[in-house]
């Protein structure tokens, strides 16, 4: 009996852990390293290579990335996607309104109504409940920290204003 408990308890806890997203540090890794290290980035790896971001997110910072995962930019249609990565000067507007200067964690982000984004322009930043919004997209890690700033996961890829005509309205979300 107390062997299937332990049992439980360990897969138990085996199961709240894989579900639940935590907190995470990056030992000595940069933003970009941190990213490509996750294995849920690719995409946002080869959009930054394609924009030529590589060594800007790289650099001493500090930045604070929106990042959208793998499946965040596979809501985007492929064709849209595809015509994006091949738009040098799209593109990286569209990545840089995922930065914002300097490191804010979420216990800050919750704290703001916006943020003024590498970019240019502001994103929106509201808490429902628990959920923390970045425009449309929801932030479902937050506080992963890397040596030259910190990461906040979200669940889909924002738009800039300028780069709304590919989304069908205004607070469109992919």
């Amino acid at each position: 009996m107390a062997k299937r408990i332990s049992l439980f308890l360990v897969l138990f806890g085996f199961m709240i852990s894989a579900s639940v997203p935590t907190r995470a540090i990056a030992q000595g890794k940069d933003i970009v390293e941190t990213a490509v290290a996750a294995g849920s980035f690719k995409t946002l790896a080869t959009a930054l290579t394609e924009a030529g971001l590589i060594e800007t997110l790289k650099g001493k910072g500090p930045f604070t990335v929106f990042a959208p995962t793998d499946e965040a930019f596979a809501k985007i249609p492929k064709a849209d996607l595809d015509k994006l990565l091949k738009d040098k000067e799209a593109l990286t507007k569209v990545l840089l309104y995922h930065v914002v200067s300097g490191k804010v964690m979420s216990s800050d982000v919750v704290k703001l109504k916006s943020a003024k984004t590498v970019q240019g322009s502001d994103v929106k930043i509201s808490v429902k409940g628990k959920e923390v919004m970045v425009n449309a997209a929801k932030v479902v890690t937050v506080d992963i920290e890397a040596t030259n700033g910190v990461i906040h996961v979200i669940d889909s890829v924002i738009m800039p204003t300028a780069e709304k005509k590919m989304a069908p309205k205004s607070d469109k979300k992919y």
